[in-house]
C-alpha cells in the first residue's frame, strides 16, 4: 500500500478485486438505471386511475425498483475498482462515496422491499397505509429508510463520479457527474420524472461502462 493510501485504497488496486465481477458491474451500469427508469414508468401508468396499489402493476415497479436500487449499489463498487488506489482527500472522497452509495442501496431496497409486502398484503390502498404507519412508527426508520437512506444512493456515485472525473488520469469525462447530479434533481424535484433522471444515470454510466471492456481497460496496472 502507497503511503497515506487508505484501506479501501488498498483493496481497490488489488488485481483480483479490480478485474472480477466484471460482466456484473457492467450490467450494474446499464441495468439499473433502466430498472429505476421502468418504475419510473410503471409509476406513472399506475397512476392513471388517480390512485397508486396495490396490485400487479404496483408490485412489479417496486421489484424493479428494489432490484435497480442494489444494482445502483453495485454500479457503486465498480467506480470505487475505478479509481484504484487513491491517497489523502480524493482517497477520502472516494471511499465515502463508496460506503454512501451502499447504505443507500441498502435503505432503499428496504424501503421496496416494504412497499412490495404492503402491495401483496393489503386488500386496498387504505390497508397498504395502515402498514407503512405501523413500519415508519418504529424509531429511526423514516430517517434510515425514508429520507436520508435513499438520498445516498445517489450521493454515492456523484462523489465518486466526481473524483473520477477531477483525478489525473481523468478516468470519466466532466459531464458524467454532471448527468449524475442533473438526474437526481429530477427525481428529487418530481417523482414522475424519475424517468428522465434515471435516463441522465444510464448516460453518465456510459463511459465507466465502456472503461471495463477488456480492449479498453481504464485502470492501471498494480505493478
Amino acid at each position: 500500500m502507497g503511503e497515506g493510501a487508505s484501506p479501501m485504497s488498498a483493496w481497490a488496486a488489488e488485481p483480483d478485486h479490480r478485474h472480477m465481477d466484471t460482466t456484473l458491474t457492467r450490467l450494474s451500469y446499464t441495468a439499473g438505471p433502466a430498472l429505476l427508469m421502468a418504475y419510473g414508468i410503471i409509476r406513472l401508468l399506475d397512476g392513471l386511475d388517480g390512485t397508486r396499489g396495490p396490485g400487479l402493476a404496483w408490485t412489479a415497479g417496486h421489484v424493479a425498483f428494489l432490484i435497480g436500487a442494489l444494482l445502483l449499489g453495485a454500479a457503486c463498487v465498480g467506480l470505487r475498482r475505478l479509481a484504484g488506489p487513491r491517497a489523502g482527500l480524493r482517497g477520502i472522497a472516494a471511499d465515502l462515496g463508496l460506503a454512501a452509495g451502499l447504505l443507500g442501496a441498502l435503505a432503499t431496497a428496504v424501503q421496496a422491499a416494504v412497499d412490495v409486502y404492503a402491495g401483496l398484503a393489503a386488500a386496498d390502498r387504505a390497508g397498504m397505509g395502515e402498514i407503512f404507519d405501523q413500519v415508519q412508527s418504529y424509531p429511526g426508520v423514516m430517517l434510515a429508510v425514508y429520507t436520508v437512506g435513499p438520498a445516498l444512493l445517489f450521493a454515492g456515485p456523484i462523489v465518486l463520479g466526481g473524483v473520477l472525473a477531477a483525478g489525473s488520469p481523468r478516468l470519466l469525462p466532466v459531464w458524467s457527474p454532471v448527468m449524475m447530479v442533473v438526474g437526481t434533481v429530477l427525481a428529487a424535484t418530481d417523482l414522475d420524472r424519475l424517468p428522465l433522471g434515471a435516463a441522465c444515470f444510464w448516460l453518465a454510466f456510459v463511459p465507466a461502462a465502456a472503461a471495463y471492456r477488456p480492449s479498453r481497460a481504464a485502470i492501471p496496472s498494480s505493478r
